[in-house]
């Protein structure tokens, strides 16, 4: 009998897919950093959130509202402006998960490690799907900002730390929890915000302060669908920071048109929009022309979230290629047997787990605000942090691509989560202000005094006498940020505070084979340009077990 053609072959060779683990109970790097940073924290929580956001069934959220993506409606079918965006359900569903997980506002409501404990659940959420984590972000920052205009802080601030999530286009009386956004970037101005053209006009006061009419336009618009924003407008006295909401108090909706979507090479569950303000209401938020340095504090939390989003797209990607290789056959063994596999696997891990370190380490200063070496660390690990975790963010995401070889470049229809984190990647180095920005910023808080680079002295001496190449290279930090005057030097400069900061954490609480290779390799000169250019006698082994993913029990 002929053979039958119903069959040309038969699928085998090809891994199981990662999914319903805990994501967090695998994760023994992000476990031993919490522990370091928040000693007194309680797994609890993040035990639960890291069981739900390794679920296949929120996995199928997260394809689903980055495959069906936001719908613009700007008026309904009789003609009227509407303005609003439409989401897919799988959108609402991960919203709902991050905000009764407290990733939009704990910090603010809650108690000792509170920043922590939402640092850390803020990169497993990231792991599970970053676009819906714009908004987030932006509530989490702007909170604080509010107390400029004690009003409004009173009226808006439980909701904006309420674990619910309402996503009714209502007025703010009639929901249960909100969230809010920011509008600071221009067409001619990006960055540089001092070049914003939008006019703020006193239009008398009211219940909550001075009340200003807007007339502009903003360039970058994310998540149009909050119930507020914090933006930037020119007053008589100079750029200022104004609170705008949706609805009015009157229960009208503001003049704000949303103009068009942007079209993005990633975040794409998001919605980023362009608007015009015709005439919009906005109240006055801290004084007249000070908003540069009020968008500044918030900034600082924002940055904090793209070092903890990039971490987390770390991890997932690490996980995603130690699952394909412990799977994958070629030429005899699996993938993750191969030798020169074994040193990109082992390289990707060193990276992931000094990415974590230092994201979480920034998160506990904001816990200890008020101790002057502790904001002398956030003044300086916030830009360098930024910089150096997300500028590693898209070479790290290409390498683990390659592990999984064509199989990590496809997409096929929001099942390529590898292809969904290499395209997110780029965003994160980006947004809140791209690598000169931080490395700028990280020169201004070196030349405020000595206090900041004490506080990295402080910082480093714990790991003082541990590793030769890691004294050396802390004993060359003192010298070169007393020199620091050269802003073509400021790149360098942020990549080597941040390399030293890494390994002095995690001498403190990673094994000793980590510490060692991260030393060797990145401070000790024994260190190719590209990831998996370990040498041939670092423990492959140990680094490769300790990052392992577990399935869930």
């Amino acid at each position: 009998m002929p053979a039958s053609t119903d069959r040309t072959h038969e699928v085998f060779n090809q891994p199981l897919p990662l999914a319903d683990r805990n994501l967090f109970s695998g994760n023994q790097a992000l476990q031993d950093a919490v522990r370091f940073n928040a000693p007194a924290l309680a797994f609890d929580e993040l035990k639960r959130l890291g069981e739900q956001v390794g679920t296949s069934a929120m996995q199928t959220h997260a394809r689903l509202a980055n495959v069906y993506t936001p719908r613009l409606l700007t008026h309904d079918r009789t003609g009227h402006r509407v303005d609003q965006v439409e989401f897919h359900p799988s959108y609402h569903a991960l919203m709902d998960l991050a905000v009764s997980s407290g990733l939009h506002g704990a910090p603010w409501a809650e108690g000792t490690h509170a920043h922590v404990r939402r640092a850390a659940g803020f990169m497993l959420f990231t792991e599970l799907e970053p676009s819906t984590l714009c908004p987030i972000s932006m509530s989490y920052a702007v909170t604080p900002a509010l107390k400029g205009n004690a009003a409004i802080a009173a009226e808006w601030g439980p909701k904006l730390t309420h674990r619910a999530y309402d996503p009714r286009f209502a007025p703010a009386s009639q929901k249960t929890g909100m969230t809010m956004g920011m509008g600071m970037t221009e067409k001619q101005g990006g960055s540089d915000v001092r070049a914003n053209t939008t006019q703020a006009v006193r239009d008398g006061s009211d219940a909550w302060g001075e009340r200003y009419t807007l007339v502009g336009h903003k360039w970058f618009f994310s998540a149009p669908m909050c119930d507020a924003f914090l933006v930037l407008a020119q007053a008589p006295a100079g750029l200022s920071c104004f609170f705008l909401p949706r609805w009015l108090p009157d229960g009208s909706v503001n003049a704000i048109q949303i103009q068009r979507l942007k079209d993005k090479l990633g975040n794409k569950a998001n919605a980023s929009a362009e608007v015009e303000f015709h005439g919009a209401m906005a109240w006055l938020v801290g004084e007249e022309g000070r908003g540069v340095p009020q968008i500044l504090e918030m900034g600082t939390m924002t940055r904090l979230d793209c070092a903890l989003g990039t971490g987390g797209l770390m991890r997932q990607a690490l996980s995603l290629a130690l699952n394909h290789t412990s799977q994958r056959q070629a030429f005899g063994k699996t993938l993750i047997s191969q030798p020169l596999m074994r040193n990109v696997l082992a390289d990707l891990a060193l990276e992931s787990e000094a990415a974590t370190a230092l994201s979480l380490r920034l998160a506990r200063a904001f816990d200890h605000a008020g101790d002057t070496g502790e904001a002398a660390m956030a003044r300086l690990l916030t830009p360098v942090a930024k910089y150096w975790v997300c500028k590693r963010g898209s070479h790290f995401a290409q390498e683990a691509m390659e592990c999984l070889g064509g199989n990590g470049y496809v997409e096929e229809h929001g099942e390529g989560v590898m292809a969904r984190i290499y395209r997110e990647m780029p965003l994160n180095s980006i947004w809140e202000g791209a690598g000169n920005i931080m490395a700028l910023d990280l020169l201004r808080a070196l030349r405020k005094g000595g206090v900041v680079a004490d506080a990295l002295m402080v910082e480093l001496a714990p790991a003082r006498g541990s590793n030769t190449a890691f004294d050396r290279f802390a004993d060359s930090l003192p010298q070169r940020i007393d020199d620091a005057s050269a802003e073509t030097d400021a790149r360098r400069l942020a990549q080597d505070v941040a390399l030293a900061v890494q390994a002095a954490l995690l001498h403190q609480h990673s094994p000793d084979f980590v510490f060692d290779a991260f030393c060797r390799s990145r401070l000790g000169g024994d260190w190719g340009l590209a990831f998996g250019s370990l040498a041939s006698n670092t423990g492959f082994d140990a680094l490769i077990a300790r990052a392992m993913p577990a399935l869930a029990h």
